[in-house]
């Protein structure tokens, strides 16, 4: 664990080699007014790329690129949180006691009152169920939005000078917010999706959940039930275009939200100027810790809430069935008796 922290620490501060917006000149080259024109030109074109670009980029930038694989400012903030986050559970666990305390008290905390908000949502059995997905992906989340808001992350790298050799904005960060990146987002939305799928098969049975999208639940006959049956089915083929969306919204959601708090924090900086540039920025930091819990918490919701409307009717209706058998027992027995 700890040869894999330092390889990470390596990767992001010494892994990248920056190519982009470096303007060089020899002296050769600055003895012909052709030099000195072509020179100027350059510095233009770079001082225009800046002013084009002076807002944070949707792309992340790349820190190491190798043949097998990429890793960029994105992915090493995201890795960092991961290894924080195991190693904080792992020193909060590693001696229990019966009445907790420190890092065990505050562990047990957040996942009890996890549980229990997520139990009046989705229900016991499903909470059960599905508690595991829906507790590390809050917590996950919630960790990367506040990490990203640290002082240095994001305001710490490489860019291009103006004429004056002023570096007003960085255009390639050594760390960067993990929920500004589409791909992570993205990454976090299909694996809820397969989550979910895997879950409502294991509810509903593939006819069930067959059934469940295109299937008539009333009790019509005859021609009404026909025309009913061919409404759920045109209904059933809007609520497939509905499941296949519900990833791109919830990547998109989270993404759009961070990157944006992220754009307004470095353009308050910039309004601020060289003396008050840390003080303008501050009350909307503090919104934006206010964003980055909500942001969390609406992304574990609405994926509860996705879970429990394909397979909680299924568990209502197995818990009603038992019911109703245990209660015909009780009225047989009574009037055996």
């Amino acid at each position: 664990m700890q040869s894999l922290r330092i390889l990470i620490l390596a990767l992001a501060f010494f892994g990248f080699a920056p190519e982009e917006g470096c303007l060089s000149v020899s002296a050769a080259e600055l003895e012909t007014p052709a030099g000195i024109s072509e020179h100027a030109t350059a510095v233009a074109t770079g001082v225009a790329h800046v002013e084009e670009h002076s807002g944070i980029l949707p792309k992340a930038s790349l820190l190491l690129d190798t043949k097998y694989f990429k890793i960029n400012n994105s992915m090493a903030i995201t890795w960092t949180v991961a290894l924080g986050l195991i190693l904080l559970a792992r020193m909060a666990t590693a001696n229990m006691k019966d009445v907790p305390s420190g890092l065990q008290n505050f562990w047990e905390w957040i996942v009890e009152s996890l549980y229990t908000f997520l139990k009046d949502i989705v229900g016991a059995e499903l909470v059960r169920k599905t508690f595991w997905f829906s507790a590390t992906i809050f917590i996950f989340i919630l960790f990367t939005n506040w990490f990203g808001l640290i002082p240095g992350v994001g305001s710490i790298g490489w860019g291009v000078p103006d004429a004056s050799g002023h570096l007003h904005h960085i255009s390639t960060p050594i760390l960067r917010g993990g929920n500004a990146d589409l791909n992570m987002t993205s990454a976090m939305a299909l694996t809820f999706f397969a989550c979910w799928f895997g879950w409502s098969i294991q509810a509903n049975g593939v006819g069930g959940f067959i059934k469940h999208i295109f299937g008539y639940p009333g009790d019509a006959t005859g021609i009404a039930k026909l025309l009913l049956s061919l409404v759920f089915v045109a209904v059933g083929l809007l609520e497939l275009f509905s499941i296949a969306f519900r990833p791109v919204s919830l990547s998109f959601r989270l993404f759009g939200n961070i990157f944006a708090g992220e754009n307004l924090l470095e353009a308050m900086a910039m309004l601020g100027g060289t003396y008050f540039g840390w003080l303008l920025p501050l009350p909307f930091y503090f919104m934006e810790l206010i964003v980055g819990f909500v942001q969390a918490l609406v992304f574990m919701l609405l994926t509860a809430i996705f879970t429990a409307l394909m397979c909680q009717h299924s568990e209502e209706h197995e818990s009603g069935g038992h019911k109703q058998g245990h209660e015909e027992g009780h009225g047989a027995k009574a009037a055996s008796h």
